[in-house]
């Protein structure tokens, strides 16, 4: 990816990926200008393919069992800005640019608490609050 800030293309990337047993890659996905670490998601083959095609986050949930789009309901979007590949080929790092939080729960990123003497602590209040995010829309 180029620093122009354009949508990654291209679907080499797919086929190199070393997907796990249940067909899944983990994503690690940081704020370009910032470096700051948002979030930890998980990846499928499609999401990966819609993440080429459309230049915004897709993952899957291995909760739900869904593909979603990083937004669909709270509009907090990842326009995804580069993609690499660790050296094993089993993980991937999303340079993104962050619309809002990263975090349902309201934060800028998901690793807000810290471990002190044992015990979590959060590290800082949520950003917005997180009933706001998820209204009907």
């Amino acid at each position: 990816m180029s620093d122009t800030n354009e949508p990654v293309a291209g679907t080499a990337l797919v086929d190199a990926i070393v997907f796990d047993e249940d067909g899944l890659v983990p994503a690690v996905v940081q704020q370009h200008d910032t470096g700051q670490v948002l979030m930890l998601a998980w990846m499928n083959r499609e999401a990966v393919e819609q993440t080429l095609a459309k230049g915004e986050a897709h993952f899957f949930s291995r909760s739900r069992q869904a593909q979603w789009r990083k937004g669909e309901q709270s509009g907090q979007t990842q326009r995804v800005l580069e993609i690499r590949l660790d050296c094993d080929g089993d993980a991937l790092l999303l340079s993104v640019d962050q619309t809002g939080v990263a975090c349902h729960t309201g934060h800028l990123s998901c690793w807000f608490n810290t471990v002190r003497d044992g015990a979590i602590e959060v590290m800082m209040a949520p950003d917005t609050d997180p009933a706001a995010l998820y209204q009907a829309k």
